[in-house]
């Protein structure tokens, strides 16, 4: 054979006589480099190839190592095996079906004759810590179909063999088999690493009922959730950020203080509390403030349409099983899923000039969408909710401009809001939509062209677009380091062509608008949510139901812990006092618990010098304070929408 040539990043080569393995280049670079190594990509592709495969003349490579951002994906897949392959071990009667990774680990599905617990957790850990002490080498077979049936017939592996028929069908004439070490093997298509040595921090984290390739007519599987990481120390902190994060469930929170509810006659259905109405007012009244900044108008929209609207808009072809449709008049009607069809119609209620360009409106309006009960989760999924949407009807020439403001707007609200780490995803065009492919190319090539004359980073998110347009997806990382997906904005070329929008242009023509979806929190209810979990229900003082707490030490006191209360409410100061015949420890620790950033302590010593002891929810205390003073800070801490008091303020006060 001649000479393989193996082009590296750096576009240096590596000779071989013959077709290397990843791993063989990585050795003949170096001996560290070949243990870290875990997988490769190869010409540019950003999927990452088994270390094992062989490699072809002249191909580009960019070794995976256990550096790589990829690394943990390939761990956790290996790791899946390992948990197989010690659960097999243990109890041979169990059979495996399939073991994909997921966010922050892995699971596996198992067909076992009884249910898995807590103790059986501890044999299979304990078998997974021998597999890994071994240092198996992990090796992969190509496998004819015939022989991979026949194979997993005779082990009786029911559901593998039916992987692999459905594979034949598909055209497949041979499938990848994994072994760890001689014995156990198992379907896969990699990649994996290099031994079961690599995998150095994992743990067994629950287990839940599964069906068979999610079909509630087939066979009741167990579902093994795991995770796995290249560090202990990752590993530790991890299982740290599960516990702190159910501490911080914001199902929890929201019932310990008193936020929400939900009640079996409203099936996914929140209600809000008078204390939860406020945090939920003020971040909409917060909204309203921008949006006389940033030149929105509000609207009010309708709640109910006839069905011919949405089957205008797509909606009823695209969207109508997760809506609600109800019987008007002998006609079918629905409530809305979203606003954009309602400001549509607006639009088209009146001709526009290119001088009212752009034209952003604005809504609040309650949304119903069917969600299955599998998805409900607390606030974060429910049924009814309301956003803080917004529709542009722009030149296709602003839309630059557009996103840009959109930009800034969303960048505001989340410093103020205490939340600066977010990336960006582009969302492209999705399996089941509206519009032509050119359309789509268009509004694709809008959207990422503004981006990159803007300088915005972001990463590409194939087929998770909206039906009817790109968009981009804020997802913002919270104090756990998890990922949610918050504020969005997407290109619609397709609503204003279905509702036939036009708007007169310089020429004195009829032009086409281009229209932006956008949100900046999302959902109300999902934002609440997921910034109860964030801040551990710790809300910036100006959120907060309740801000101030006066506290008597004695009923000889409470004349002018009235007088406090009543200066504090004349400055729109949300307080309350406490004058239960308890001991002040105990309201102190009642305070503290409903998250209450300032409580104001009174006894007789402050009511004879007319001054209070204050005392913030982390615990400080700042006693012989003006009243004045304090009234002036926690104006301006709410005034100012700082995200909590600041010691340095009492500092200069006293």
């Amino acid at each position: 054979m001649s000479q393989i040539t193996i082009i590296l990043p750096d576009q240096s080569t590596k000779i071989f006589d013959h077709e290397p393995t990843a791993l063989e280049v990585a050795q003949a670079i170096g001996a560290r480099l070949a243990k870290e190594t875990l997988g490769v990509k190869i010409n540019g592709s950003q999927t990452v190839s088994d270390l094992r495969i062989r490699l072809p003349d002249q191909t580009q490579v960019s070794l995976v190592t256990t550096r790589s951002p990829e690394a943990s994906d390939i761990i956790r897949h290996s790791c899946a095996h390992i948990m197989a392959q010690a659960i097999q071990s243990i109890w041979p009667e169990v059979k495996v079906t399939i073991g994909p990774v997921i966010e922050n680990g892995f699971y596996y599905d198992f067909d076992s004759p009884f249910a898995f617990n807590e103790e059986h957790f501890e044999k299979i850990e304990k078998k997974m810590s021998e597999i890994v002490a071994a240092d198996l080498p992990l090796t992969r077979e190509d496998w004819p179909i015939a022989k991979a049936i026949e194979t997993f017939k005779g082990l009786h592996e029911r559901f593998k063999v039916e992987l692999i028929e459905d594979l034949a069908t598909k055209g497949e004439t041979q499938v990848g088999i994994y072994f760890n070490g001689s014995n156990w093997f198992d379907l896969c298509r990699g990649p994996h690493v290099q031994s079961t040595g690599q995998i150095k921090a994992f743990k067994l984290l629950s287990v839940a009922g599964a069906y068979w390739r999610g079909d509630e007519k087939n066979a009741q599987l167990q579902r093994v959730y795991a995770t796995a990481f290249g560090d202990k120390k990752d590993l530790d902190l991890y299982l740290h950020n599960l516990e702190e994060a159910k501490k911080r469930d914001h199902r929890k929170l929201g019932k310990e203080l008193g936020l929400f509810m939900f009640h079996e006659m409203a099936a996914a259905s929140p209600f809000f509390t008078g204390k939860g109405t406020i945090v939920y007012n003020q971040l909409v009244n917060y909204i309203r403030e921008l949006y006389t900044e940033y030149d929105y108008q509000e609207v009010i929209t309708p709640q109910v349409f006839d069905v011919e609207m949405f089957k205008t808009s797509g909606h009823f072809q695209n969207y109508k099983d997760n809506m609600y449709f109800i019987s008007l008049d002998e006609r079918e009607n629905a409530l809305k899923p979203m606003n954009c069809p309602c400001h549509c119609l607006m639009f088209a209620a009146t001709k526009h000039s290119y001088r009212e360009l752009p034209l952003r409106m604005a809504d609040f309006g309650r949304l119903h969408r069917y969600e299955k009960s599998g998805a409900i989760h607390g606030i974060t999924r429910v049924r009814t909710f309301c956003q803080d949407d917004a529709h542009i009807f722009c030149a296709l020439d602003s839309l630059k401009s557009e996103i840009s403001s959109f930009i800034q707007m969303l960048n505001k609200i989340y410093q103020t809001l205490g939340m600066p780490n977010y990336k960006i995803l582009l969302a492209t065009r999705p399996e089941k939509r509206m519009g032509s492919d050119e359309v789509w190319d268009r509004a694709e090539l809008a959207l990422a062209s503004a981006l990159n004359e803007l300088e915005i980073p972001f990463v590409y998110s194939p087929g998770e677009g909206a039906f009817y347009g790109p968009k981009l997806e804020m997802h913002f990382v919270d104090a756990l380091g998890r990922s949610w997906q918050t504020g969005t904005i997407q290109v619609d070329f397709n609503l204003p062509e279905a509702f036939d929008l036009k708007y007169t242009g310089e020429d004195n023509k009829d032009h086409r608008p281009v229209m932006l979806h956008r949100a900046v929190l999302g959902s109300l209810e999902r934002f609440i949510g997921v910034y109860l979990e964030h801040t551990a229900g710790n809300l910036p003082p100006w959120l907060c139901p309740t801000q101030v707490a006066i506290l008597n030490v004695t009923d000889r006191v409470n004349v002018f812990c009235e007088e406090l209360k009543a200066q504090l409410k004349d400055n729109k100061v949300r307080v309350e006092f406490d004058q239960r015949n308890e001991k002040l420890n105990y309201k102190i620790r009642e305070a503290q618990l409903q998250k209450i950033p300032y409580m104001i302590i009174v006894g007789d010593k402050e009511a004879e010098s007319r001054t209070v002891s204050l005392r913030l929810r982390d615990g400080s205390e700042h006693k012989g304070m003006s009243v004045q003073n304090v009234m002036n800070l926690i104006k301006s801490d709410i005034s100012s929408r700082s995200l909590q008091s600041s010691l340095a303020k009492f500092a200069e006060l006293n």
